[in-house]
């Protein structure tokens, strides 16, 4: 036993030493994309990041970057490395449960703990955590700066510590495992609540170290005491201990007219002091079962109250402060997440049911005055009996019956066939043609109130199809199989669900049978990075152990299946997953894919046990061989997933936030909209102080009081937002304005805002239930132009000076505003043009019809009062080359991406797109054309591709077409190696979509079908490739598209005739 011990410790150190080492060599050096970039800057100045704010990493997160010693340079990789850190101990936490549970399965019915089963068990416990550490899911969340490894560690470490308390349980004061797991557990919370999912496993050790005989039902008296901890704790203590002292709150402030916050502190000190006292007491007469309940639930409460920094850190008003709890009654809306809403889970409406009602929550809310009010706020809706189904999984309706059914339909029926004119398309005989297509849902009637009506809703049959082939089978069972079986890209699937994002074996007959052909890939998918195959390993081994322990070792079985499936199949079910999801959800499954490699661990076990039948040898050699048999399978793992999970030198996800501000004027604001054209600007003014004087606003926030008043204030060295409305124009109030155009021209926008802001009845509209709300008059509103306002605060440039227009007219598309609109329209009421308004994305001002009053600053968007009607949406506005050019040149930063060494996975990808980083080259190269700079033209073409080349960035015909067309209209005005530049691009393009088409042009029967619709794009790009060679006389390259559009069967009739018509014995080329 102590040969054993001292091994488990050497050995569980050399796995951490192994995972810390990969884990620090691959990380980001900087933020990464989505929340990364939010967490590192509030964890540096300890600031109030979004609902539920993990205030335990932050803090832990804070103390991780005083590493930095003051450089802001190092503070992400700070906290990245943190992360790293933490993992490897997650992962030591592993092997020790491995080697725990190995050792049981090896000492089973009284066996001795021989040499040669201690290596055995030391090996298993290797090969389990070094298998864990390099699959896909956890590694990628080792290497940034999010909460999941954090999460992952605490899970491990619970679970090792009940292991421990299982070991020790007979001895005195064993207890004190259970009330330290408690307190992590209440740490835990404060980190992420995905650790509470491992109560029931933890209470199944308990149970069956504390019974000789399990019974059924024992073991479903488990099952409930498990439920009902985790009700406590999720429904109860984490809720509601909040709920409680925010009620006391109430009544200190606005009864006794004690200070904010007085009533909650009284409550926590009477509360902790309480539980103090009556732990104390059931020790004093040896209630050992209620002093263990009772100084766990303190320690838990202890370990909770992190949140009470997040409330200390609010009443500061840093910059960033997301929901503002600096009160218990905003800290309560934070922990429940109500910004996010709710879902059904096991009694609700479909997506299509139509509302019967609205549903309203009411709450108190802190007002200037210092006094808590009463509010109510919608919350979604109420829907007739009829409409109510058990296990409704098909609830979000806010997404289409298009989106539900791709994956929900599973009957067909046959129908008569339509041409796009709505004729019947008929035979050579006149007889209807019939086709078979999918049927889905059935009509119900409902009476609305008015009128009976019809409404298509799914069956329950389609209900938990949709459950199974989605939520079961994409969104969890293809995330399990990407870390055990192999991954065919890191692409996320939009609209073809075979060509990317699937597992992936590396076993062609198998892949094909799924996925289509294996062989001949184009380029672009062979060579993405996260093409990952394991040939099954990793799967088969873990199916080994699985069955090992559950022939051998039945009670621990159970745990580990426990865990496997609550953190898996039953966080499926609990999540509840609406079609097309932002991003891939894999991460929030990492704990059953750790559970997973418990049982691959265990595979080692099994395969010695084979290797001593066969060898009929049972020493130190047959475990040796067995644990090195089996290190194959984290080997494969390492050796696949390595170079698409080393983000080493990558910077991009830093430089995007610094290119949106660089594009800025001085005292500018910038409205963004989602996550990864905000948290990278955040990142950049909070840690590195880049442009404190732009004031960023998130305007998907905007709906928010709390984010208004915010905007108002000053943030480092911006100004705050010029909004004039008062708080009781906006504070739970005017979610919804509508439009009633019933002035039909143009008003003044200030008498629009002042018509909101007035308290006249006859400025107000009655709804149907009577109630009077505020209103817009008019939907064409003129926004008069303070022409030395714009000139002064460099707006627009003084050479611009006679396009400035007179007045903008707002041009309102919809019936109603929101209340970020209504906000919008009182900034634009009252910032006179003194202070320069910028955008990351357009559609932030569509809806007001201002999208031909923009000017594009090669990454923000600038708002000016020069008509540049938009011809084409993917150039919109004008482009000011005295300005745009400098920044491309000179100051934006583009991470590294042209080292080949760096990996620009998807989402760097996409967010170059949505960013427009390459074809900004192009198009201010066209706007040098027009200026007759063809020189300066054709050098900035150069310098986008090499900042951006095509080896690392994908071919999208919106970030390489525009460049062909400046190519050639360059050759044209006269520089000559221009029209050579555009025919190598258009010629690498070309070769790029013809390997698509002829890999999808492979594909046949129901998997033909399914890529048809790719191929046709891929098709479609080609020919516009085609028609600009043609245009620009680049004879040389239609010819040779020629010779593959006739290996097409393309008849000569439809292609361009440069001379190449073959004479009837030639035969026909491959082209290119």
């Amino acid at each position: 036993m102590n040969l054993f011990k001292r091994w488990n410790n050497i050995v569980g150190w050399a796995v951490f030493a192994a995972a810390a080492v990969v884990y620090l060599l691959t990380i980001e050096p900087v933020s990464s994309l989505w929340d990364c970039s939010e967490f590192i800057a509030t964890s540096y100045k300890l600031e109030v990041g979004h609902p539920p704010g993990a205030p335990l990493f932050m803090m832990l997160a804070r103390l991780a970057t005083l590493f930095a010693f003051g450089n802001p340079d190092y503070v992400g990789m700070a906290v990245n490395a943190m992360n790293a850190i933490v993992s490897a101990f997650c992962i030591l936490f592993l092997f020790w449960t491995i080697t725990h549970l190995a050792r049981r399965l090896v000492t089973r019915d009284g066996r001795e703990l021989t040499v040669p089963a201690t290596w055995a068990v030391l090996g298993a416990g290797a090969v389990g955590a070094l298998a864990y550490t390099f699959t896909d899911t956890f590694w990628f969340s080792a290497i940034e700066g999010e909460v999941y490894a954090l999460s992952s560690m605490f899970t491990a470490l619970v679970v090792w510590l009940m292991l421990k308390w299982e070991e020790e349980a007979d001895q005195p004061h064993a207890s004190r495992w259970i009330v330290l797991i408690a307190y992590l557990m209440g740490l835990s919370i404060g980190v992420h609540i995905l650790n509470l999912l491992t109560i029931p496993a933890l209470v199944f050790i308990y149970y069956f170290r504390t019974v000789q005989t399990v019974t059924w039902r024992g073991f479903f008296y488990a099952m409930l005491i498990a439920g009902a901890i985790l009700l406590v704790i999720n429904g109860i203590i984490i809720p509601y201990t909040v709920y409680v002292g925010a009620m006391f709150d109430l009544f200190f402030v606005n009864t006794l007219g004690l200070p904010v916050n007085s009533g909650m502190v009284f409550f926590a000190l009477a509360l902790i002091g309480g539980l103090g006292w009556a732990s104390w007491a059931t020790h004093k007469r040896g209630k050992v079962v209620w002093n263990v309940i009772l100084l766990s639930s303190t320690m838990i409460l202890v370990g909770f109250s992190s949140y009470a920094s997040m409330t200390i850190r609010a009443a500061a008003n840093p910059p960033m402060n997301s929901n503002k709890p600096d009160n218990p009654h905003a800290l309560l809306s934070v922990l429940n997440r109500d910004q996010y809403g709710d879902k059904p889970l096991l009694y609700g409406a479909y997506y299509s049911a139509p509302p019967a009602d609205y549903k309203e929550k009411h709450f108190y809310y802190l007002d200037e005055d210092g006094k808590y009010k009463p509010a109510s706020s919608i919350t979604g809706y109420t829907h007739q009996p009829q409409f109510m189904h058990f296990f409704p999984r098909m609830w979000d309706y806010r997404k289409s019956e298009k989106e539900y059914k791709q994956w929900a339909a599973y009957r067909t029926k046959t129908e008569i066939v339509r041409d796009d004119n709505g004729e019947i398309v008929r035979d050579r005989q006149g007889q209807p043609l019939r086709q078979e297509v999918l049927d889905f849902g059935r009509k119900r009637t409902y009476d609305d109130g008015y009128e009976m009506k019809n409404v298509v809703e799914p069956t329950f049959g389609e209900n938990l199809n949709y459950f199974f082939n989605y939520q079961l089978s994409y969104m969890y069972w293809r995330y399990f199989l990407w870390n055990f079986v192999g991954r065919q890209s890191d692409i996320q699937p939009t609209s073809s669900t075979i060509t990317d994002g699937n597992w992936l074996s590396g076993i062609r007959p198998i892949d094909e049978l799924f996925l289509g052909p294996q062989d001949n890939l184009p380029r672009e998918i062979a060579e993405n990075r996260g093409r990952n195959t394991y040939y099954f390993l990793p799967f088969i081994l873990g199916l080994i152990g699985l069955i090992y322990q559950l022939n051998r070792d039945q009670r621990n079985f159970s745990i580990v299946m426990w865990l496997f499936i609550l953190t898996g199949v039953a966080l499926v079910v609990y999540l509840n997953a609406a079609p097309a999801e932002v991003r891939e959800r894999d991460y929030v499954y990492a704990g059953s894919f750790y559970a997973f490699c418990i049982w691959i661990g265990f595979g080692v076990l099994a395969l010695r046990d084979l290797l001593v039948r066969i060898s009929k040898r049972n020493n130190v050699a047959v475990a040796a061989v067995a644990t090195a048999v089996c290190m194959s399978v984290p080997a494969v793992l390492a050796a696949q997933n390595w170079d698409d999970h080393d983000r080493s030198g990558r910077y991009m996800a830093r430089d995007i936030g610094w290119n949106y501000l660089m594009s800025t004027l001085p005292n500018s604001i910038i409205l963004n909209y989602g996550d990864n054209d905000t948290f990278p600007l955040w990142n950049n003014q909070e840690v590195y102080g880049v442009r404190p004087d732009v004031r960023i606003m998130n305007t998907s926030y905007l709906g928010g009081e709390w984010y208004i008043d915010e905007m108002k204030t000053k943030a480092n060295d911006a100004a705050g937002v010029p909004f004039s409305l008062p708080k009781r124009k906006y504070t739970h109030v005017n979610d919804w304005v509508p439009i009633d155009n019933r002035i039909d021209r143009p008003v003044e926008i200030g008498q629009v805002m002042d018509f909101v802001l007035s308290d006249d009845p006859r400025t107000k509209i009655r709804l149907e239930d009577g109630t009077a709300v505020d209103y817009i008059p008019t939907k064409r509103i003129a926004l008069p132009v303070n022409k030395e306002n714009v000139l002064a605060s460099g707006i627009v440039a003084e050479k611009d000076r006679d396009l400035i227009v007179d007045t903008v007219y707002i041009n309102l598309r919809k019936n109603a505003l929101d209340k970020s609109q209504l906000m919008l329209l009182d900034m634009l009421a009252n910032f006179d043009w003194k202070r320069p308004i910028f955008m990351t994305q357009v559609y932030v001002f569509q809806d007001f019809g201002l999208l031909d009053y923009l000017q594009f600053d090669g990454y923000a968007y600038r708002f000016v009062p020069i008509l540049t009607p938009m011809e084409n949406p993917w150039e919109i506005g004008r482009i000011d080359t005295d300005y745009t050019l400098p920044l491309l040149k000179d100051t934006f930063r583009y991470g590294n991406l042209a080292d080949p060494d760096v990996y620009v996975d998807y989402f760097i990808q996409y967010n170059l797109a949505a960013s427009h980083a390459r074809d900004s080259f192009a198009r201010v190269a066209k706007e040098l054309l027009r200026e007759n700079r063809p020189q300066e033209a054709v050098e900035l073409l150069d310098l986008g591709l090499e900042r951006l080349p095509t080896s690392q960035i994908r071919f999208l015909d919106t970030n390489t077409y525009p460049f062909l067309e400046a190519y050639y209209a360059a050759s044209a005005m006269g520089v000559p190696e221009a029209a050579d530049k555009g025919d190598a691009l258009l010629t690498e393009y070309a070769r790029t979509l013809i390997e698509y088409i002829d890999y999808y042009l492979r594909f046949d029967g129901v998997q033909g079908d399914m890529v048809a619709g790719v191929m046709e794009d891929k098709i479609e790009e080609l020919g516009d490739l085609y028609y600009l060679a043609s245009y620009a006389g680049r004879r040389g390259i239609v010819a040779e598209l020629n010779d593959y559009y006739r290996s097409l069967g393309i008849s000569e009739e439809n292609l361009v005739d440069v001379g190449d018509k073959p004479s009837p014995a030639d035969s026909v080329g491959a082209g290119l």
